[in-house]
């Protein structure tokens, strides 16, 4: 039998079996209820209740020790259906004939205590194997029901034709349900297929569209770069010619070609930076503001060697591009402050988002100033976080103390 052991399916099969156990004691408990009280029941149903009851806590246990599960691997489910049609049908038709005289209850009724668990059994084996597997353990049940009859009642009695018709009613309803489930779960493996295989074309399209846009790109950068380096390079060429030509014989013009050079060399530097800051990705459209701001502290960390204390969450929701440059800012600067002017040991920042509130606190225990100094003019950096604090409307608290660090803390309401 194929066995895919693989935790997920592992686990998943716990689930179903510990769901299934559940369900089957809730019904053993309102059989019971039911039978005690419109009925007066006999030693062997009591027996056969407390047997069935101690065999499903049994398999209910089983689903709660991972380290049994761990050991015995690949054996683990085969292992599950083979004893959950064993013990049954042991404690419900075996030991009752040895343990109590006759008359004993009809075969048909000891054959009924054992359908829960077959049918749990049943279900395994449709969810996780083939079909002629199936029809193996349907026949393997039915058979030994047979043998167990056989051996037991004798042939010219009576209820032996109503057992073998009871057993032949068993294996057929186990067929249905069988073939029903196997239908089921082959269908919902197809779907999984289909799934994964339009997950893999859409990968690949996505892939695709990058490759594209990356070649329209590269294409843009190659036609910017001649628009600006090629011109300015050719010309500063053409001039450093003519200053070489007229160096020694008119040293005025060579001057002023050399001033003409100058003038274009600046033109064509400030315009390659315009180029270089136009094609330089933001941080925030390329990584998200998580991705950002943690990879912005670890930048200030290695450069100064401060330890960091990072808690960011996994995700962060759809915020406003306005909120987000706010944070990223925000941090930013308190960030850099850190890094160049605390002279911190420690670097502890937190982002906090909940339904209501986004909690940004950036902390460290450097040298820090004088609290009352906070809205001196001389301190840029700050101001100009106050002021984006406020567009948002935000709230912005500064603590700091000489020689006890400083702590920047930024609220944002989300309502």
């Amino acid at each position: 039998m194929e066995y895919n052991t693989s935790m997920q399916q592992k686990n998943d099969i716990v689930k179903l079996l510990r769901v299934a156990v559940v369900i089957w004691l809730v019904y053993f408990a309102l059989s019971a209820v039911i039978d005690y009280t419109l009925k007066s029941i006999g030693p062997v149903e009591r027996f056969c209740y407390l047997a069935n009851f101690i065999i499903a806590l049994f398999f209910l246990g089983i689903t709660f020790w991972p380290w049994l599960q761990n050991r015995l691997g690949k054996v683990f489910l085969p292992l599950i259906i083979c004893l959950m049609v064993a013990l049954p049908v042991i404690a419900n038709q075996i030991a009752v004939r040895f343990l109590f005289p006759k008359p004993l209850p009809t075969p048909e009724s000891l054959l009924s205590h054992s359908v829960p668990f077959l049918l749990i059994a049943l279900l395994l084996t449709a969810w996780q194997y083939k079909w002629q597997h199936i029809l193996i353990f349907i026949i393997t049940v039915t058979a030994a029901n047979i043998v167990i009859i056989l051996s037991a009642v004798p042939r010219n009695n009576p209820a032996l034709s109503a057992a073998f018709l009871a057993v032949t009613a068993q294996a057929f309803t186990f067929l249905v349900v069988g073939f029903f489930i196997g239908v089921m779960v082959d269908w919902l493996r197809q779907q999984q297929r289909s799934l994964a295989e339009a997950n893999l074309k859409l990968t690949h399209y996505t892939q695709t569209l990058e490759d594209l846009a990356v070649s329209k790109e590269r294409s843009r950068i190659a036609q910017e770069l001649h628009d600006t380096l090629s011109h300015t390079l050719s010309g500063l060429s053409v001039q450093l010619e003519a200053m070489k030509a007229y160096w020694d014989v008119d040293p005025a013009t060579a001057r002023k070609s050399l001033d003409i050079s100058l003038t274009a060399t600046r033109s064509g530097l400030e315009e390659t930076r315009r180029v270089l800051m136009a094609l330089r990705a933001k941080p925030l459209e390329e990584l998200g503001l998580v991705s950002a701001i943690r990879q912005m502290a670890e930048a200030g960390a290695v450069h100064t060697d401060i330890k960091l204390d990072v808690v960011l969450p996994d995700t962060a929701p759809v915020l406003s591009p306005e909120v987000e440059q706010c944070l990223f800012r925000v941090a930013q600067e308190a960030i850099t402050n850190v890094t160049q002017h605390a002279h911190a040991q420690l670097l502890t920042i937190r982002l906090e988002i909940t339904e209501s509130n986004i909690i940004l606190t950036v902390q460290d225990d450097g040298t820090g100033f004088d609290n009352n100094k906070i809205n001196d003019e001389k301190h840029f950096g700050l101001l100009g976080m106050k002021e984006r604090v406020q567009v948002v409307n935000g709230k912005l608290e500064i603590k700091s103390q000489p020689g006890a660090g400083t702590r920047v803390k930024l609220i944002l309401s989300r309502n």
